[in-house]
């Protein structure tokens, strides 16, 4: 028998994308974990008996993230994802760092996002630079607002220090929803006590792109705007609305990256240690954030939707799915074969000949998943999938499949929603 190591491109491609359905149970970390092994053509081979568990109602639920459960020989059942993780990964501590990359997070809903992951890959990558020369630098995570995930889990993303600075319920400053002038002026003192060499904003609408474009202007720097990655000495940027890159021949202090501008972490675990500001900012914002505007979420385009229940050929009772939509608060998609078939309209079509979504929940009912659809839905951060086939394609992409019927399930959440609303009514009054 050869000695030498075969090596499958097939699995290697699919550990380098973290955005294919099966890169998660690729990792070698989850090795167990409902996968079994590889079959003849290549293709990971997993026991659905390992997977997910019956609920009270009998309907089979299957956790993809694992959240739920985790299964294998020698561990318990009921184990977390973080807590394996945490335990096969090894810990990396910089006790005393020579310098600090800060990344300033979104946090989009109060969660750290995926492309805040892509951001703390890449300044980890500016912090390890000059590792050959005894210089370690630390990655100091700022978040403003809600912070609803634990320290464990931030850890895992590569976060060395986090500095959270909180939405005032504990009578501080008012960090949450809309406060540029604020979160300007905390920055500052950031630079003045921690003095980094580079800062690092996620460019995108949600905030990031306004505030370290802010930020620049601040500290008169000229920001490296659109980055994708690391180039030699400098770095690779895109221009001219994603249609052309040039190679910026030197790094920037401020930079405004892009999604999957470096890799998210996956081999190792920080510490994520708490810091503070020495001293909070002295001023007074000019700007009072009044809150979110309710919106009827059918007349939110597809594209902008962060919640978004689809439905596809599995559907049999579609005044059931729009008063589903309506009371989950989400706006209604469809695959080609419903909009086809006339049960919903062209502009409500996801895919790759329809619209582009990247919600943060995408709610997929009797939707198979074929490849121009899940083309379309590449970019959602959470899919929930309700379908009979537990072998679809669609399950397969799911983070949380619910394996039934879609009449009967839907119906099971109205009740709940229903039960839930009288609740909070009997409490009020």
């Amino acid at each position: 028998m050869s000695l030498i190591v075969r090596r499958d491109p097939r699995l290697a491609h699919i550990q380098r994308n973290r955005l294919h359905s099966q890169h998660a149970l690729s990792l070698p970390e989850f090795a167990g974990l409902g996968v079994i092994g590889m079959g003849p053509t290549g293709l990971l081979r997993r026991s659905p008996h390992q997977l997910g568990n019956i609920g009270p109602n009998g309907i089979k639920r299957i956790d993809r993230l694992l959240k739920g459960q985790a299964h294998s020989g020698h561990r318990e059942r009921h184990t977390s994802v973080d807590a394996i993780l945490v335990e096969q990964r090894p810990l990396y501590s910089v006790s005393e760092p020579d310098f600090y990359v800060v990344a300033v997070l979104d946090l989009i809903g109060g969660r750290v996002s995926s492309h805040d992951q892509d951001m703390l890959g890449l300044a980890q990558l500016l912090a390890n630079e000059s590792r050959a020369a005894d210089v370690v630098g630390a990655v100091l995570a700022v978040a403003f607002g809600e912070l609803k995930q634990t320290q464990q889990e931030l850890g895992l993303m590569g976060i060395d220090r986090l500095l959270h600075l909180g939405s005032g319920e504990d009578g501080g400053l008012e960090y949450s929803g809309f406060s540029p002038e604020l979160r300007l002026a905390a920055l500052i003192l950031v630079a003045q006590q921690y003095q980094p060499n580079y800062v690092l904003f996620a460019n995108n609408v949600y905030g990031g792109g306004d505030l370290g474009r802010r930020y620049a202007a601040r500290k008169q720097i000229r920001p490296a705007i659109g980055v994708i990655g690391l180039q030699g000495d400098g770095v690779l940027c895109r221009a001219a609305a994603g249609l052309s890159e040039f190679h910026r021949n030197a790094l920037s202090l401020v930079m405004l990256v892009e999604p999957e501008c470096a890799d998210a972490v996956s081999e190792t675990c920080h510490e994520a240690i708490t810091v503070s500001l020495e001293y909070g900012p002295d001023i007074k914002p000019q700007i009072k954030d009044l809150g979110d505007v309710a919106v009827d979420p059918a007349s939110i385009p597809l594209a902008e939707a962060e919640f978004i229940l689809s439905g596809g050929n599995g559907v049999t009772d579609w005044p059931l799915f729009h008063r589903t939509a309506s009371r989950l608060g989400a706006t209604e998609g469809a695959s080609r074969v419903a909009v086809d078939d006339g049960f919903m309209p062209r502009s409500a079509q996801v895919g790759a000949s329809g619209t582009w979504v990247n919600a943060r929940v995408y709610l997929a009912v009797g939707i198979s998943g074929a490849v121009q659809h899940l083309q379309g839905m590449t970019q959602c951060d959470k899919v929930i999938a309700i379908n009979t086939d537990i072998s679809c394609d669609m399950m397969k992409r799911a983070a949380l499949s619910v394996v039934g019927d879609s009449s009967k399930v839907m119906s099971a959440l109205l009740a709940l929603l229903e039960l839930q609303q009288n609740e909070v009514l009997d409490e009020a009054g």
